[in-house]
């Protein structure tokens, strides 16, 4: 399929928790459909690591509103793909730890933090086409995308998925990564603020059994048909 032959404004949305494919999946459809690929989990991950940063706490609204309104961030491709800028500092290598992923969950929840980059998100995918993968893309930012994807996966799974991602110097016990995964799909789903969960229109794919391939054919016959 050829960028010309879609809208010159068309979204995808792929949603799901850790470790279901998303990531990978939305790169590599993007890049079959000529697309450019938006990785918004790394905006919350870049928020939470200047959080950590400094000190502030991730259920403080206040503080975590103050900070928004000063912070930086850009996504730049480069050569070897999206980079994440937080105030001018590349953090594209230093969000993907354990503690990044439970901090960007518990700031995610905050409504000062989901305000500021909702406006963002948005104007990301103005006037363009683009494959957009987050936890509420398809059904808080982008409800009238013309195509939302939901991948699931079972957790043990997933959990491996995550640790086989980790760099060699980030080394983890496989249930410690399989109990953080299971926390954080808890409050993901279960927050009041844009909770993990399936938008009604969504399609759902089990990852669990199914090799990239697989599941980049499946996607690409349903957006063939739409």
């Amino acid at each position: 399929m050829h960028p010309g032959q879609f809208p010159i404004s068309f979204i995808i949305t792929i949603d799901g928790p850790a470790g279901s494919g998303k990531t990978t999946v939305s790169r590599m459809l993007a890049d079959h459909l000529g697309f450019d690929y938006v990785d918004t989990g790394a905006l919350y991950r870049g928020v939470a690591w200047q959080v950590l940063r400094k000190k502030v706490a991730t259920d403080d609204n206040a503080a975590l509103k103050r900070l928004c309104q000063n912070i930086q961030l850009d996504l730049i491709r480069e050569k070897d793909g999206l980079h994440l800028w937080v105030d001018e500092v590349d953090v594209t290598g230093l969000i993907r730890t354990p503690e990044i992923s439970m901090a960007a969950s518990a700031v995610s929840a905050q409504p000062a933090v989901r305000d500021c980059l909702l406006g963002l998100q948005r104007s990301l995918g103005r006037n363009r086409r683009a494959v957009f993968e987050g936890r509420d893309m398809g059904t808080v930012v982008f409800p009238n995308a013309q195509v939302k994807f939901y991948l699931e996966a079972d957790i043990e799974i997933r959990a491996q998925r995550r640790l086989d991602e980790l760099p060699p110097e980030k080394v983890a016990d496989f249930r410690q990564v399989k109990t953080d995964m299971a926390k954080r799909d808890a409050a993901d789903s279960s927050r009041a603020l844009a909770p993990l969960k399936p938008a009604p229109d969504a399609i759902r794919v089990d990852t669990t059994d199914l090799s990239i391939g697989q599941v980049i054919d499946q996607l690409m016959r349903h957006i063939s048909s739409s």
